[in-house]
């Protein structure tokens, strides 16, 4: 056991004391929110351009209409000449222009208004556009047929679904998109993780046998000692990592609440969110909302889970990436036995994205989440949306049952591979070392 807790001190204090693991340890949290902050401020910059748009209206419809409002600006060119409000709007560099037709029907108009323009125009733009000339274009519809729109107007119903759970707790139309968020950044997270943590694993066990120290250590250490050692130190290393990532993070998401929602109570969010509209505009409404959904998680139950399967996932994986290094003589050698790792990875991500987020509770998603080599991944993605404990549960025990026999199957492969030398093992070499 002391060759053991050696090792795993050896292992662990080289991956802290590396450099690169100090600065993204520490500086990872921050990029990560300057990077959304520097997503929202460039969506909120880009927003914030003024768009002139011309309009030629020829029927007298749209007079009162557009209305410039946020972003847009409409300039009113019926006075003006078709090829002479192109050359304008060129010349004063307008974002385009709008021509609506003299037709005799509202059909045959719908279907000859046209929008010039030099470069192809924002979606949301011409959607809006179509939006008020269609809303036109249905009144003139409505009269035409003698029906009172008053009566429409009045004849609609507006529906705004409440949501609540059968204990009584209320939850917003937003909270879904909340947890889908937060379920697939985990499994997302989870995922890379893995692969970055067992990837260390193999090239310290590549480079110790390049270099011939492995056959030093095992000399007074037994093989499967040093793999344990190596994925516990390695691992260690990558949850102190983990908690100074949710500290930090904890902090910085906390300043930012503090800063766009304040003390909030969660009982008067909707008029907390009104005062955000009417103040301050609907991006930081809709952030503020976003914010306060993220209080309703459950917040330590997901870090909890993130941890065990964490820890589950990477124990499964990384003692592969040792029998892979044990077997190889090269990262290069290495590649071809990446795909059966990378390959569960890469289905729990596509299931959980596909599956889970459409239906967190189907047949797909409980399948996938209780296969040990997909769990990790996809019951992480679909904890935020509330799993019984009972199939976290089988999940868990399934996970390290598939742990220890892994461990086992790769203490075999790692015992012969790590003394040799010079050949480049197959599949089929490796089934042949599980038999010694």
């Amino acid at each position: 056991m002391s060759n053991l807790q050696l090792i795993i001190r050896r292992e662990f204090v080289a991956r802290v004391r590396n450099k690169t693991f100090i600065v993204m340890t520490f500086l990872s949290p921050f990029i990560i929110v300057g990077m959304v902050g520097l997503i929202i401020w460039l969506t909120t910059l880009n927003n914030d351009e003024v768009k002139e748009i011309a309009y030629i209206d020829e029927t007298g419809l749209f007079e009162t209409d557009f209305k410039s409002f946020d972003n847009i600006d409409y300039v009113n060119y019926t006075n003006v000449k078709l090829e002479a409000a192109k050359d304008s709007v060129i010349s004063n560099k307008m974002y385009g222009l709008l021509y609506i037709p003299k037709k005799e029907s509202t059909n045959s108009l719908a279907e000859s208004i046209q929008f010039y323009a030099d470069e192809s125009p924002n979606y949301s733009i011409l959607n809006t556009i179509e939006s008020i000339i269609a809303s036109k274009l249905t009144n003139q519809n409505y009269k035409a047929k003698g029906i009172d729109l008053t009566t429409i107007e009045n004849a609609k119903a507006r529906v705004n679904i409440k949501i609540e759970n059968f204990s009584g707790e209320k939850t917003s139309k937003l909270s879904n998109i909340v947890k889908m968020i937060f379920g697939g950044a985990a499994g997302y997270l989870l995922m890379m993780f893995i692969i970055i943590y067992g990837n260390m694993v193999m090239r310290s066990v590549i480079e110790e046998k390049t270099n011939r120290i492995i056959e030093i250590i095992i000399s007074s250490v037994k093989p499967m000692q040093l793999m344990l050692g190596k994925i516990l130190g390695t691992s260690f290393a990558g949850i102190l990592q983990f908690f100074i990532w949710v500290i930090l993070g904890g902090v910085l998401l906390s300043i930012g609440m503090f800063v766009l929602v304040g003390d909030i109570d969660q009982s008067n969010m909707q008029e907390a969110l009104k005062v955000m509209e009417d103040t301050q505009g609907g991006i930081v409404a809709n952030v503020t909302e976003f914010l306060i959904e993220i209080q309703t998680l459950p917040l330590l139950e997901l870090v909890f889970f993130f941890l065990i399967y964490f820890v589950g996932g990477y124990f499964l994986y990384s003692s592969i990436y040792a029998a892979i290094g044990a077997a190889v003589d090269s990262e290069t050698d290495s590649q071809q036995f990446m795909l059966p790792i990378i390959l569960p990875l890469m289905l729990g991500i596509y299931v959980g994205f596909f599956a889970v987020i459409e239906n967190p509770h189907g047949t797909v998603s409980t399948i996938f989440s209780m296969i040990p080599l997909t769990s990790p991944i996809v019951m992480l993605m679909r904890i935020p949306f509330g799993v019984p404990w009972w199939e976290i549960l089988i999940s868990i025990i399934i996970l390290i049952g598939s742990i220890i026999f892994m461990v086992w199957l790769a203490g075999k492969i790692y015992r012969i591979g790590i003394l040799m030398y010079g050949k480049k093992p197959s599949y089929k070499e490796l089934f042949k070392w599980l038999k010694y």
